[in-house]
């Protein structure tokens, strides 16, 4: 995603065996990003020999924790807390757990953290 909002980029199509090789991901794993990507709508695709990906959106509206929620599922430091909020895990443990909060909180903070930061904001750095 950083790759594909670099300014010098804009409004041009990548083709994947170029973001492979400059990213220096291997070509298998990488079409199995962009498909997530452009099945989440943050990612477009222009077929054709001189296909290639683009932004759906502009950087400034991309957020962090909307990409990596994409990739990874829930954000969450804990897998008991992760499968919690989706309903398909109750950990046998939650009514005695001390450390619950904790990871709650956690979870909290990082998602508020990950959504307050743009693709936008990682260029500029």
């Amino acid at each position: 995603m950083v790759y594909l909002a670099n300014p010098r980029l804009k409004g041009k199509v990548c083709p994947s065996k170029n973001i492979s090789k400059d990213e220096v991901i291997p070509f298998d794993f990488l079409e199995k990003i962009l498909a997530k990507l452009e099945k989440a709508g943050l990612i477009k695709a222009k077929k054709g020999a001189k296909g290639g990906y683009f932004l759906a959106k502009s950087p400034k509206n991309i957020k962090v924790g909307e990409i990596i929620k994409t990739l990874e599922g829930t954000i969450a430091p804990v897998f008991c807390v992760a499968k919690e909020e989706n309903k398909r895990f109750i950990c046998p443990r939650r009514e005695i757990c001390l450390a619950k909060n904790l990871w709650l909180k956690l979870q909290r903070s990082l998602t508020s953290t990950l959504n307050s930061i743009t693709l936008a904001d990682l260029i500029k750095q």
